[in-house]
């Protein structure tokens, strides 16, 4: 005990004197410079409307030469073309999959800083680490400023369950605050056992000391990234999506002779077409792939990427509170886990393990066991921790870097890195979500130098609106209510997804036939997505069905299952604005299919279920064969579609469609025959009961057509006498 309370003390004392040089340092810097970064941002304003994709890529055919070409349309890429354009510099922007098509849709949605980067920076005495938490929480300000609808503060609870932590970490969170002075979210506060417990209902009480709440930032991050590209387009960039770079092109430099770049060889890989695009700068912000492209230009050169997949779950919004965030700071192999409410749902992860780069990141079941089993210590008895409620699956891959500029390349650079090759091809490479920003205006402070650019002004995209946030304020969704007719649950998505943008959307709904709403009909009856954000998301280069139901809506990464439901409404709707031929649609559709089943989780959690031994007592078992006869009325041995329809039918749901009618079948067709036979159902229901699977539509329908059996056995029992009436 004596250690452990020696240890606090130096703990303390170092996180204080930290805190309170930090503040110093924070708060006689940063105000002069911003005052005249705001007033220089007031003189940069919108350029054009958005125009179509066919446009962009009709410029980017052009042969004109660009000042930079930047490669890559993530975060760091988009917030590249954001800083460039607004700098007056010419710029052009290729990505080869879709905008936030990698790892910048796949985060934990948070905007930090980094609450144990700080810790280590205190105790480490790392000058590094603190550098970087200062950086991003003067980032983090600035996105919340930035794109209000996009981003939200977040309480976030630190549950203690040792009574000598409650002062080590309230200092430590304290530190937090003070690190970002005047750009603090809110102050962070203690809870005792009992508010902490009302706060967070479902969090285990015993042994429960009491909690540290402090604030980060939440954001849509495939929204946000978006929203930074649209920008940067109605700035005069020419940004185009699945336009992949083949060859970078060099020629030979009149003043040093060496071979520089000058642009490069691409495919539009949706038309097939190629042609060159000219540059004076490469930037390379391609993230995980950034050593294909440094291999482009020199095929000799080290590898620096060490990739690192980083898995995340999302279940059902009541396993968190909606306002109230939960870290567990001390996993069972040192990891952090987050527990975080996001839109309506729960964000469980992350992990951390080495992985291959590649295009298609899956999430393994070890991973999901892992961040379940994490969970079921902090939750009570309540709360049922089951697989069967992971409603989606994803993977991203961190691009964890070493540093090309030092000599002692092992190591791994916790910030990012701006390198420039002996041919001038900038390279951005690692920092986070929350740094985008900063690690853009680096990248092109770094390629003006390179490359002899001469832009019009310096960087001014520190608090700059993004698209959407101009004209939104926080009660805009009630003129979407009021004056169009939308449901309230949709206004309030419009609004936080597209910020003053919603207006356009919503003009684009159909309408619903009803009372009430009048327009905007649901792609999905549990989700607030509506048919005019197909359309709307065509004008924001969706290309392809992943594009929309992944990125311009959040569905698939919300509800894989709800996302496969949707897809065929989805599909019509692109198909008509498209002018997609049939077999075009069903192309896009099953790539979509496939999507969904490798990389949103669908296809591990029906592995699993699949995997799930039958654990039935003779009772239990009896009791489902019986079930299964009910349904099963010609003894055939198997369950048909017209078998299911029969029993859905005789108990009042008569307008079942055919499509809803296989989504059944399919959902416990393990052998995809097109039958269910008694084998099949036993398992399904085994999987119930072992919680792998939380519900199932076809047990659901045994259930009630056994009901109705025994109901009509029992009418046929009593007799005209003693029913109480009759002659």
């Amino acid at each position: 005990m004596a250690s452990r309370l020696r240890k606090f003390g130096v703990t303390a004392a170092g996180i204080a004197i930290g805190a309170a040089l930090s503040t110093y340092a924070l708060q006689h810097k940063d105000a002069p410079q911003y005052q005249v970064q705001m007033e220089e941002m007031q003189r940069v304003r919108r350029k054009r409307t958005l125009p179509p994709r066919s446009e962009q890529i009709r410029v980017l055919q052009s042969g004109e030469e660009y000042d930079v070409l930047i490669i890559g349309g993530g975060a760091t890429g988009a917030g590249c073309a954001l800083d460039a354009v607004t700098r007056g510099l010419k710029t052009a922007l290729v990505e080869a999959d879709d905008f936030a098509s990698g790892t910048s849709s796949r985060s934990t949605k948070l905007i930090h800083g980094g609450v144990r980067y700080l810790q280590k920076a205190i105790l480490g005495l790392d000058i590094e680490q603190y550098r970087m938490v200062k950086e991003a929480l003067h980032e983090r300000a600035s996105m919340l400023r930035s794109a209000p609808h996009l981003t939200r503060p977040l309480p976030i609870m630190l549950p203690v369950y040792t009574w000598w932590q409650i002062p080590y970490f309230w200092v430590g969170i304290k530190a937090y605050d003070f690190v970002a002075g005047d750009r603090n979210v809110k102050s962070s506060y203690y809870l005792s056992r009992t508010d902490a417990l009302e706060l967070f209902p479902m969090l285990r009480g015993d042994k429960l000391c009491g909690a540290i709440v402090y604030y980060d930032g939440q954001q849509d991050d495939a929204r946000m990234n978006l929203a930074v590209a649209l920008t940067a387009a109605r700035h005069g960039a020419a940004i185009t999506n699945h336009v992949e770079v083949l060859e970078l092109l060099k020629r030979k430099d009149d003043a040093t002779g060496k071979q520089v770049l000058c642009g490069a060889k691409v495919r539009d890989n949706i038309s097939k077409k190629e042609w060159t695009i000219k540059a004076k700068c490469v930037i390379n912000a391609t993230g995980p792939f950034t050593d294909s492209i440094r291999k482009m230009d020199n095929p000799t050169v080290k590898e620096i990427c060490c990739p690192s997949s980083g898995v995340h779950i999302v279940l059902p919004g009541y396993y968190s509170p909606q306002q109230m965030g939960l870290l567990d700071p001390d996993t069972s192999d040192g990891r952090v886990i987050f527990f975080l409410p996001w839109l309506n749902g729960t964000i469980a992860g992350t992990t951390d393990s080495p992985c291959d780069v590649t295009r298609t990141p899956t999430p393994t079941e070890d991973e999901i066991q892992f961040i379940l089993s994490e969970i079921k210590n902090y939750l009570n008895k309540d709360v049922d921790v089951r697989r069967g409620d992971v409603l989606s699956a994803w993977s991203g891959i961190r691009p964890l870097v070493s540093d090309p500029n030092k000599d002692d390349t092992q190591s791994l650079a916790r910030n990012h890195i701006v390198h420039v090759s002996d041919s001038k091809l900038v390279t951005i490479a690692g920092g986070k979500w929350t740094t985008f920003r900063a690690m853009a205006e680096h990248t092109i402070d770094a390629a003006i130098k390179a490359c002899n650019l001469q832009p019009e002004r310096g960087c001014v995209t520190d608090g700059l609106w993004i698209e959407g946030a101009q004209g939104w304020t926080p009660t805009m969704y009630i003129r979407l209510v009021q004056d169009l007719g939308l449901e309230v649950e949709v206004a309030k998505h419009l609004a936080i997804s597209y910020g003053d943008r919603a207006f356009a959307v919503a003009k684009l709904a159909t309408l619903t036939g009803k009372r009430w709403p009048i327009i905007g009909k649901k792609l999905h009856p549990e989700f607030p997505y509506i048919d005019a954000e197909v359309r709307y998301g065509i004008r924001e280069y969706a290309c392809t069905c992943v594009d929309m139901i992944s990125r311009r809506l959040r569905l698939s990464f919300l509800n894989v299952q709800a996302a496969i439901e949707a897809l065929p409404m989805i599909a019509d709707i692109m198909a008509e604005e498209l002018k997609w031929s049939k077999d075009e649609k069903e192309r896009q559709i099953k790539s979509c299919e496939h999507f969904l089943q490798t990389q949103m989780g669908h296809q591990a959690n029906r592995t699993l279920k699949e995997k799930v031994p039958i654990n039935l007592s003779k009772k239990e078992a009896d009791m489902y064969a019986k079930r299964f006869e009910t349904i099963d009325k010609e003894k055939k041995g198997y369950v048909s579609i017209t078998d299911i329809k029969r029993a859905m039918k005789s108990f009042g749901d008569a307008e079942v469609t055919g499509e809803e009618l296989h989504d059944i079948l399919k959902e416990i067709d393990t052998n995809m025959n097109g039958q269910v036979e008694l084998e099949e159902y036993l398992q399904m229901m085994s999987a119930i009961k072992s919680g792998f699977v939380t519900h199932s539509r076809f047990a659901a329908v045994a259930e009630q057509e056994e009901i109705r059996k025994e109901q009509e056995m029992l009418k046929k029992q009593i007799t005209i006498e003693r029913s109480g009436g009759g002659l």
